[in-house]
């Protein structure tokens, strides 16, 4: 789906529910990564996660563009427009917007994706770091013995829970 298709689709969603014309502009923002979409008051355009077209089929995007929608109408109209205002919940009850998108799992975009293993030459403890260690200024740190860089292993998977 493009930027088009998808401005398309946000004016056809707020006039069919919401009986009002979107007048802003609607499009893709990869950077959002725990969000489903993003309405911005200053000028009133709506970001959405690029990665919940393809989530469960698409299925899910009608329902994050009828919330955004509705912070767009009520602030447009004046009217409070946080997650907590009662005007904000009926209307997105109304409509059949999603309060909430399930988490998804996140996409590891970090340049440094290369463990390098090093060992102690004393007392024999491994070390596994992300970032290269200087050996000839740090050492063990149990025995203070010198460390020896033993492997760069570029396949291993870095947890970041």
């Amino acid at each position: 789906m493009t930027n088009l298709e998808l401005q398309k689709l946000v004016e056809q969603i707020s006039q069919q529910d919401f009986h009002r014309p979107f007048a802003h502009q609607a499009r893709f923002n990869s950077r959002l990564r725990t969000t489903g979409g993003r309405y911005f008051p200053g000028d009133h355009h709506l970001d959405f996660n690029p990665r919940f077209v393809t989530y469960q089929n698409g299925d899910l995007l009608p329902g994050i563009i009828r919330h955004e929608l509705c912070h767009y109408h009520l602030d447009l109209l004046g009217l409070p427009h946080d997650h907590r205002a009662v005007e904000f919940r009926q209307l997105l009850k109304e409509v059949g917007g999603l309060r909430f998108v399930p988490r998804i799992e996140p996409v590891v975009t970090r340049s440094r994706q290369v463990r390098y293993h090093y060992r102690c030459s004393n007392c024999g403890v491994d070390y596994w770091r992300q970032r290269r260690i200087n050996t000839q200024r740090y050492v063990c740190g149990r025995c203070h013995g010198k460390l020896q860089q033993i492997a760069i292993d570029p396949t291993a998977k870095i947890n970041y829970n």
